[in-house]
């Protein structure tokens, strides 16, 4: 049996004009569609007006983290994307 694992994501958007909220809406989308749970988007400053989005969510051990890493890197107006963080969170 495998466990959960807590995640953050650095999103890079593409530029400080970049859509925000939709690009929330379908990282979330594409993050539910395989597996993710408990999402949360954090908003913060960079620079020169620049904006990373953090995305905070569960997601299962078993799977491989290159799937949610291209399927972000893939949402529209999104430049880079960046596993902070990868932990145990249960299990």
């Amino acid at each position: 049996m495998s466990g959960i694992a807590a995640v953050i994501v650095k999103m890079m958007p593409e530029g400080p004009d970049s859509d925000l909220e939709n690009i929330k809406e379908l990282a979330k989308s594409k993050l539910e569609e395989d597996g993710a749970q408990n999402i949360s988007f954090e908003i913060k400053e960079v620079a020169f007006g620049l904006k990373a989005i953090f995305v905070k969510f569960a997601w299962p051990e078993k799977k491989d983290t290159s799937l949610f890493e291209d399927k972000l890197a893939d949402v529209e107006g999104v430049s880079s994307v960046d596993t902070e963080d990868y932990r145990r969170a249960f299990g």
